[in-house]
């Protein structure tokens, strides 16, 4: 950009035309300030916010995670933190717990909607703990149903091992030993979940 005040210029000369620059451009620059600063202030406590938020969530899930009876803390985090992980992560234990207490119907209708999550992690959670629900209810179609093998996402291994599972429960042995082949084939070579498998699969042969 060109220089507007020129070096030959005497001092009174560059006073007045820094005068008449500022009386041109100094509401512009004072507002540009003024917004940057409050782009930057409106960022930062919006991203204190999210962290307050997931601190919050945080609290609730561990108050319920110590006490399966503190149901109180596991609606507030459902309630104010829907979108959390955390508020998925409390529903898996929730369903946990109504599973370990044999209140099957109950834990499928809340595992149902976690099956879709975006969280690869979540998502196949919900899969294998709803698979795991139908098999325990005896309803062997629906579990298998379930175990899409296409939404695994890298927990290929416990998916073939649950579907190993319900096959045998269904006396269908041929069936159970291909999928606990594949489990093993797709576990981590001498993993403690690899040795139960292979341990199924001996008693099978």
């Amino acid at each position: 950009m060109k220089n507007f005040i020129e070096i030959s210029d005497s001092e009174e000369e560059q006073v007045d035309k820094l005068k008449k620059w500022w009386d041109s451009n100094g509401k512009q620059i004072i507002a540009g300030a003024v917004i940057g600063l409050g782009a930057i202030f409106g960022w930062n406590s919006y991203v204190d916010y999210q962290d307050n938020q997931a601190l919050n969530a945080r609290a609730l899930y561990l108050s319920y995670a110590s006490d399966s009876a503190n149901v109180g803390a596991y609606d507030k985090l459902i309630k104010d933190h829907p979108s959390s992980t955390y508020a998925d992560q409390g529903t898996l234990l929730m369903v946990k717990y109504l599973f370990d207490a044999g209140n099957y119907s109950l834990a499928l209708d809340a595992i149902k909607p976690l099956m879709n999550r975006e969280n690869s992690v979540i998502a196949s959670t919900a899969i294998l703990r709803t698979a795991s629900l139908y098999l325990e209810l005896g309803q062997h179609e629906e579990a298998l149903s379930v175990l899409n093998i296409e939404n695994a996402n890298g927990f290929s291994g416990l998916f073939y091992n649950l579907a190993g599972d319900i096959y045998l429960d269904l006396s269908n042995n041929e069936e159970a030993k291909k999928n606990y082949s594949l489990a093993i084939k797709n576990t981590t070579e001498n993993s403690s979940l690899a040795q139960l498998i292979q341990i199924k699969l001996d008693d099978l042969n």
